[in-house]
């Protein structure tokens, strides 16, 4: 599929103890047909200012927009995504909370038996998993090497983040797809499953950690040229 007969604008925003560079794989893919892709760096310090990070980029854009987040970039979408050039979002293994909502209330009530995220005690207002057990959780299908390099480039994400409310779901008035990880430990695919229902999203499911936008780009690539293409049906 080419980006001749979709919107060809596509910006990424990555969640939590990462940064914007896990998308290369993805950005490789969705560039060698024909879209434009922007990375936002946002910095995880708090909701609000990751929203603007991203609405900063999205204003920058010269068209429709397809807005992407993994994990706690779904909520920075979910609000950010009310943005008018955004045409349609993609949740990636993502939060997607409705307004008044935060991660932090997404998570307060997990699943029997579902795996807990080896998050370290706060420092400073601030949170890192423990490096010993962020393979396993966060990237356990990502090559040994590059997932021990992400436990010790984490960046800390900051407990306000995880507090931040959405005012208003951009979900609820904007088409979305959602891809669910399967074999995630660190948000539970069952909720996964209910979030993307309940935002009425178009679902695919991948074999994969929560690092599968790192470790299986086509997958997700395709899921994102599937929304350009949506879109620009649904407009």
């Amino acid at each position: 599929m080419s980006a001749d007969s979709t919107t060809k604008n596509v910006v990424l925003v990555h969640g939590g103890f990462v940064d914007g560079s896990g998308w290369q794989g993805v950005y490789d893919q969705l560039t060698k047909d024909g879209f434009n892709v922007a990375i936002v760096q946002n910095p995880t310090v708090s909701l609000q200012g990751d929203v603007a990070a991203t609405r900063w980029v999205l204003d920058g854009q010269d068209g429709p927009v397809v807005l992407v987040g993994h994990s706690y970039g779904g909520a920075v979408i979910s609000e950010a995504g009310n943005h008018p050039n955004v045409a349609a979002l993609v949740y990636i293994a993502a939060f997607a909370p409705d307004k008044g909502e935060s991660v932090q209330t997404l998570i307060a009530n997990p699943p029997p038996g579902a795996p807990v995220p080896p998050i370290l005690p706060p420092r400073d207002g601030f949170l890192l998993l423990d490096r010993e057990k962020f393979a396993d959780s966060f990237a356990a299908d990502v090559p040994a090497q590059q997932a021990v390099f992400m436990a010790d480039s984490q960046v800390p994400w900051g407990v306000d983040a995880l507090s931040g409310q959405v005012t208003e779901a951009a979900w609820r008035s904007k088409p979305s797809w959602y891809l669910v990880a399967t074999d995630d430990r660190m948000i539970p695919p069952p909720a996964q499953r209910a979030m993307s229902e309940r935002a009425g999203a178009t679902v695919a499911e991948a074999a994969g950690s929560h690092s599968i936008y790192v470790s299986q780009p086509a997958a997700v690539a395709s899921l994102i040229k599937d929304a350009a293409s949506g879109a620009n049906t649904a407009s």
